[in-house]
C-alpha cells in the first residue's frame, strides 16, 4: 500500500516537472485569436425598432473586415452566425469565415443580430439595416453596391433566408438616408440553414422566435420556403444529409420553391458531418467553402482568379 502511494507521488511530481519544462503553448491549447476589424459601425443610432412602431435602446455594432486593397474584388457579404437564436457562434461561424473571405478579396460585415426573445421582427430588421448600411458605405469600403450578399449558418441561416425573401427598395421619403436604400441582397449563401417554421423546423429556434404556440400566419411568414418569389436573389445552400437538429428538408424545400420561380439556386448535399459539419472543420467544411466560391464565380459575381 505504501509502495503504491509512493509510486503515485513520484508520478505526480514527475508530471509537474515535465509540464513546467514544456513551452506554455504545449501545456495549454492556445485560444483562437480574435481578429481586429477594419472598423466598427453602429447598426442603429441609439434607438432601434422592435416592430409595431416600438423602439428600444440599442448599441449594436457591425464588425467590418475589408480585404487587402490588392486583393479586393468589390464583393461584400453580411454574415449572420448561428446559435439557435439564443447566442452567436461567431468564433466558428464568424471570424474564421471573415479571414477566409478576405483572402479571396471579399469584404465581410459580421452581424450579431439582436436575439429575438419572442420579438420576431428584430433579427430581420437588423439584417435589413446591415444590408442598407453596407450599401451606404459602398464607396468608402470600395465595394459594388450591386454585389452585396448575405450568408447565414443554422439560425443565422434563417435570418439570412428571411432577409433574402423579405425586402424592399427603401423608403424614398425617410428622413434617414440609410433607410432610403434597398435592403435586397444580391445573392445568398445558406449553410445548414433553418428555413421553415413548419414540420421540419428546429423547434428551439422557432420557440425563441415565435414561441411554443405561434399563430399560423406567423409560421407561414417565417417559413421562407413559402416566401420565395421571382425576385428572390440567387442562392447557394449546403447541408449534410445526416443533420438531425436541422433536417436537410429545410434546404430541399427552399430549393424546390426557387425552381418553381425559376431563380438560380444550387444545393450541395454533403454525405455526413451532421449539424455544424463536424464542428466547422475538416474536409466537408472545406468542401462547401470551395463550392460556394465556384458558384459565385459561375454567377459572374467574382472573377475566376478568386475561385
Amino acid at each position: 500500500m505504501h509502495v503504491m502511494k509512493r509510486v503515485h507521488f513520484l508520478f505526480t511530481i514527475t508530471s509537474v516537472i515535465i509540464g513546467l519544462a514544456l513551452p506554455l503553448s504545449a501545456q495549454t491549447p492556445a485560444k483562437p485569436v480574435k481578429p481586429i476589424p477594419t472598423e466598427r459601425v453602429d447598426l442603429w443610432s441609439g434607438m432601434a425598432p422592435v416592430g409595431d412602431g416600438k423602439f428600444e435602446d440599442c448599441h449594436l455594432e457591425l464588425e467590418v473586415f475589408l480585404p487587402p486593397a490588392d486583393k479586393a474584388n468589390g464583393v461584400a457579404i453580411v454574415l449572420c452566425p448561428g446559435g439557435g437564436y439564443i447566442r452567436h457562434v461567431t468564433d466558428r461561424e464568424g471570424y474564421p469565415i471573415a479571414q477566409w473571405l478576405s483572402e479571396h478579396g471579399i469584404a465581410t460585415i459580421i452581424l450579431e443580430y439582436r436575439l429575438p426573445e419572442l420579438r420576431h421582427q428584430v433579427p430581420l430588421l437588423d439584417a435589413q439595416r446591415a444590408i442598407r448600411l453596407t450599401r451606404a458605405n459602398a464607396a468608402t469600403w470600395k465595394i459594388d453596391p450591386k454585389r452585396i450578399g448575405i450568408l447565414g449558418f443554422s439560425a443565422g441561416g434563417h435570418v439570412a433566408s428571411t432577409a433574402a425573401t423579405h425586402f424592399d427598395n427603401g423608403n424614398a421619403e425617410s428622413p434617414d438616408p440609410i433607410e432610403r436604400l434597398s435592403c435586397r441582397p444580391n445573392f445568398a449563401w445558406l449553410v445548414y440553414p433553418v428555413i421553415t417554421m413548419g414540420k421540419y423546423t428546429n423547434t428551439g429556434s422557432r420557440n425563441e422566435l415565435l414561441g411554443p404556440d405561434p399563430k399560423p400566419e406567423l409560421v407561414r411568414f417565417y417559413s421562407n420556403e413559402t416566401q420565395v418569389t421571382a425576385d428572390t436573389p440567387p442562392t447557394f445552400l449546403a447541408h449534410a444529409v445526416d443533420d438531425k437538429p436541422v433536417p436537410p428538408e429545410n434546404s430541399r424545400e427552399f430549393v424546390a420553391a426557387m425552381k418553381v420561380h425559376r431563380v438560380s439556386v444550387e444545393l450541395l448535399e454533403l454525405p455526413s458531418g451532421g449539424h455544424g459539419l463536424n464542428g466547422c472543420k475538416g474536409p466537408l467544411w472545406e468542401q462547401w467553402k470551395a463550392a460556394a466560391l465556384k458558384w459565385l464565380t459561375d454567377q459572374k459575381v467574382i472573377p475566376k482568379r478568386s475561385s
